[in-house]
């Protein structure tokens, strides 16, 4: 697993671009770059394991996690995705077997009653540092007590889903497109969950009554033609409950497109199996969604689910959460990304954290996002550069945020900054003024 060195609160470290930053003197000749182009950065080093035919079965670290806390296992029961369900961590009692907590983790565990439940998959938790509670994945994972504590502006439900929910489990909040929550049980639960005052709680159950109203709904609405299946993780459904709710779906004539989101694939890569992908690909067309969170995630397990989703024909994108402390630098963001396109999976969203109850600990500022992005554009491939959005409180949907790049307008030309920071200009007459100059070079 890649240790990425503590940098503090160092900008300079987080996001190197910005010392490269310049202002360009305006002129009316053509422009030039204002400073000599920096050495390029060597590529992050990759696991081997991304370009092999041949996948490793697991990590060291997973295969000493195993050896240490379940040797009594056999590799089928530790593969089948039933058997990492049932042995899900869920207590104190079992956490401490296998992580050294401190004080604040076992007074949070002791106290979270009600709140967002905590489970992690044997699988996911031998990624997690036993010694280390700093580490990225294991502070998305084990609840402390900043999750107590709630600050101005947050909500349990800020982005306003319950006022927009027509059926139970359904949301239609833009013209087009439903939200379908087919239940609310996770494979593991992230502290950061936008949805921590449902999930988890037994509410939503995927019986077949329930999910027939939301169908109900959406075959006497015409226009809807996206369905977005979340919840809880739809992929925690047996095969023939997916296939059942796949199939109602496309015997619906207006439905054109279905979307599964998704972190199974990261949490759990046990579930995709021949079976489930052979499941899934009756039912084209049908994209995946996949939340990743860390560059530590992308394991021979996930590399292996992924190919064997991409080869099925199930088009990947994934969408994340920036994260303070986790992934909000520019070198921790590029490695996760980049190792996304190695496996076939498109970055879509770069989400701004939700303001939930309880998650101040987690969020970044926006200017942070926004920094983060200026230092991946022009960095690496746009295929890898993700939307950075604030899902609007209160029910106003995704906003796209972009670093400023249009700086104005100077007569016919507008002035427009370069991911190196120099300001070019791009003719851009208005116009009536352009027409005008169109007419005059005709004659």
């Amino acid at each position: 697993m890649r240790a990425y060195p503590e940098t503090g609160n160092m900008p300079e470290a987080r996001f190197p671009h910005l010392h490269q930053e310049v202002e360009a003197e305006q002129s009316d000749d053509p422009p030039s770059l204002a400073v000599p182009a920096a050495e390029p950065e060597l590529p992050e080093p990759f696991p081997d394991y991304f370009l092999k035919k041949r996948l490793p079965v697991s990590s060291p670290r997973t295969l000493e996690f195993r050896r240490r806390h379940f040797a009594g296992v056999s590799a089928r029961d530790w593969n089948d995705w039933h058997w990492q369900m049932r042995n899900r961590i869920r207590t104190l009692d079992r956490l401490e077997w296998m992580l050294e907590l401190t004080q604040a983790e076992r007074a949070a565990l002791g106290q979270h009653g009600e709140l967002l439940p905590m489970a992690i998959t044997p699988y996911y938790m031998s990624l997690l540092d036993p010694q280390d509670p700093l580490q990225p994945l294991r502070r998305t994972m084990i609840p402390v007590h900043q999750e107590f504590l709630r600050t101005p502006g947050e909500a349990d439900d800020p982005l306003g889903e319950d006022e927009h929910s027509p059926a139970p489990g359904l949301v239609h909040r833009y013209p087009d497109r439903v939200l379908f929550l087919v239940h609310d049980h996770c494979a593991a639960y992230c502290r950061y969950c936008t949805r921590s005052r449902v999930v988890g709680q037994g509410e939503l159950q995927p019986n077949k009554a329930r999910l027939e109203e939301g169908l109900a709904y959406i075959r006497r609405t015409p226009q809807i033609r996206d369905v977005l299946l979340s919840g809880g993780d739809p992929l925690t459904l047996s095969d023939e409950k997916l296939d059942w709710l796949l199939g109602e779906l496309r015997a619906i004539p207006h439905v054109q497109f279905v979307r599964i989101g998704t972190m199974v694939p990261v949490v759990m890569p046990q579930r995709i199996t021949p079976k489930l992908v052979q499941t899934l690909r009756k039912h084209h067309p049908l994209w995946l969604s996949i939340h990743f969170t860390h560059p530590d995630e992308c394991t021979p397990e996930v590399v292996r689910a992924c190919r064997r989703l991409a080869d099925g024909g199930l088009p990947l994108g994934s969408q994340m959460v920036l994260l303070k402390g986790v992934n909000d630098s520019v070198p921790v963001m590029r490695d996760l990304l980049h190792r996304q396109l190695m496996m076939r999976v498109r970055p879509y969203y770069l989400y701004q954290c939700d303001p939930i109850s309880g998650s101040a600990h987690f969020r970044t500022t926006v200017q942070e996002g926004l920094d983060l992005i200026r230092g991946l554009r022009g960095h690496t491939t746009g295929y890898a550069v993700p939307t950075y959005v604030i899902d609007a409180p209160g029910g106003g949907g995704k906003i796209p945020l972009q670093p400023e790049a249009v700086l104005g307008r100077d007569g016919d030309d507008l002035l427009l900054r370069s991911y190196a920071g120099t300001v070019h200009r791009y003719p851009d007459p208005q116009r009536a003024g352009g027409a005008a100059r169109l007419e005059e070079v005709g004659r």
